[in-house]
C-alpha cells in the first residue's frame, strides 16, 4: 500500500459532491488516492467542481454523475450507471440533503425533504448494496445532523400534508438517516460491509439557500463561528477511510469520536416500521 495514497485503487461515490461538505469530502478522498464519483443535479456545476478537484488533488481521478436524487427514476438510473462504470464500489457516502422553508412535492408526489434526505439514500443503497456485499469489504457512510435529536417520525403525517414546518421535516429526515443506518447495520451483520453515520457539525455552506430558509437567512450572523467545509468533512473522510473503523459498524460519530445519538434513534421498532414504509414508498424490498 502507498502510505501517502492509501485508497489507491478504491472507488468512492459521494452524493451531493459538487459543493460544501460533499465537495470537501470528495477532495479529501481523492487526495488519499481514491477514484471519486461526485453526484450533482447540475451537469455544468458538477463538471466545474470536478475540474477544480482534479487540480487541487494533483491529478485525482474524478468522475461526474448527473442526477436529481429527489426523483426515484433518476436514483435508479444513477445506480445503473455506477454499476456499469465501477466493477466494484468500495465506499458509498450518502451526503446529499436539503432544507426548505416551504413544502414542495417531487415528481413522485412525495414531500421533498423526506424524499431527498431519506428515501434517496434508502433506494440508492438498496440498488448498490448487493454488489458491495458480494465483493467483500466495503463501507457505507451517512452524513446526518445533530438535528436528529429533535426529530420524531410522524407516521400519521409522514409527507407533511396536514401541517408543514421546514425545521420539523428536516429534523425528521435526519432522525430517519440514523434509524436507517442502525437498521441497515443490523441487517448486514455477518457481512464485510460496514454502515456508520456522521454528524459533521454546523458548517459554512449554501445550505437552505434554495428556498430562503430561515437557517440560511440568519446564518450570516453566525457564519464566522461555523466550521469550514473541510473541517465538517474531516470525520466523513475518516469514517470512509480509517483503518480504525475497518470492522466498526452501526456507529454514530462526531469529531472522530463515538457519540450517543438520540433516544428516538435507538428504538428498533421505529426503525423497522420506517424501513417497511420506505420500501413501500420506493417500490423495493430488501
Amino acid at each position: 500500500m502507498n502510505e501517502s495514497r492509501p485508497l489507491a485503487g478504491q472507488n468512492v461515490v459521494v452524493t451531493g459532491g459538487t459543493g460544501g461538505i460533499g465537495r470537501a469530502t470528495a477532495m479529501g478522498l481523492a487526495s488519499l488516492g481514491a477514484r471519486v464519483g461526485i453526484v450533482g443535479r447540475d451537469r455544468a456545476r458538477a463538471e466545474a467542481a470536478a475540474e477544480d478537484l482534479r487540480r487541487e488533488s494533483a491529478g485525482g481521478e474524478i468522475d461526474v454523475f448527473e442526477a436529481d436524487l429527489s426523483s426515484q427514476a433518476q436514483v435508479r438510473r444513477l445506480a445503473a450507471q455506477l454499476q456499469e462504470q465501477y466493477p466494484r464500489l468500495d465506499v458509498l457516502i450518502n451526503n446529499v440533503g436539503g432544507f426548505w422553508a416551504h413544502r414542495h412535492a417531487t415528481e413522485d408526489g412525495l414531500e421533498l425533504t423526506f424524499a431527498l434526505n431519506h428515501l434517496a439514500p434508502f433506494l440508492l443503497t438498496r440498488l448498490l448494496v448487493d454488489r458491495m456485499v458480494a465483493q467483500g469489504r466495503a463501507r457505507i457512510v451517512a452524513v446526518t445532523s445533530s438535528a436528529e435529536a429533535f426529530g420524531r417520525i410522524d407516521f400519521d403525517d409522514l409527507q407533511a400534508t396536514e401541517r408543514y414546518s421546514g425545521q420539523r421535516v428536516y429534523n425528521q429526515s435526519k432522525l430517519a438517516n440514523v434509524l436507517f443506518t442502525y437498521e441497515l447495520a443490523r441487517r448486514l451483520h455477518g457481512t464485510q460491509v460496514t454502515v456508520n453515520a456522521v454528524h459533521p457539525g454546523v458548517t459554512r455552506t449554501a445550505f437552505g439557500a434554495a428556498d430562503h430558509a430561515w437557517w440560511f437567512a440568519t446564518s450570516g450572523i453566525a457564519r464566522p463561528f461555523m466550521r469550514s467545509p473541510e473541517r465538517g468533512a474531516d470525520t466523513v473522510v475518516w469514517a470512509a477511510s480509517s483503518p480504525e473503523l475497518e470492522a466498526v459498524t452501526g456507529g454514530y460519530f462526531h469529531d472522530r469520536r463515538p457519540k450517543r445519538s438520540s433516544r428516538a434513534s435507538l428504538a428498533p421498532e421505529t426503525a423497522k416500521r420506517l424501513w417497511q414504509v420506505s420500501e413501500e414508498l420506493v417500490g423495493v424490498s430488501w
